[in-house]
């Protein structure tokens, strides 16, 4: 929560398992993007939304989700998905984010180094996420050949 306020620029935290928090925080979110990969309940984070409110999911878990149609219909709220889109969304994507300062964590890797990762992400021994730095890993891999 701390790193979430103070570091990364959070108005707001809300831990999701915390029935208070929750509560109070009801009807008060504009938007989520939902990252989550596994199978939570959605009513609850749909009763995070404002009217009109939009939750956008990028996660993808396993099993069919659950939606309570009236958690959406109600308040006029809408649940969209989103695929990672091509260069000029990407280009959209990073220039917004330059504009408004938006950065992420990440932990850069090279290819060599996948499998060690995933056994990491089943561990969640990731904070927050990997990139594959394929350009240097070619460029290596090109380097050692010569």
């Amino acid at each position: 929560k701390q790193e979430a306020l103070e570091r990364l620029g959070a108005d707001a935290f809300v831990i999701s398992k915390d029935a208070d928090e929750m509560k109070a925080a009801m009807s008060t979110m504009d938007g989520i993007i939902n990252t989550v990969s596994a199978n939570i309940p959605m009513a609850p984070l749909l009763g995070l939304l404002k009217p009109n409110g939009k939750m956008i999911m990028v996660g993808l878990p396993e099993k069919s989700m659950e939606i309570p149609p009236f958690a959406l219909v109600a308040m006029n709220k809408t649940l969209a998905g989103s695929c990672i889109g091509g260069m000029r969304d990407t280009q959209e994507m990073l220039d917004l984010a330059a504009k408004h300062d938006v950065t992420a964590d990440i932990e850069v890797i090279g290819a060599e180094y996948v499998n060690t990762a995933m056994e990491r992400l089943a561990k969640a021994d990731v904070r927050y996420r990997f990139v594959i730095d394929i350009g240097n890993t070619l460029d290596k891999a090109a380097a050692a050949s010569e």
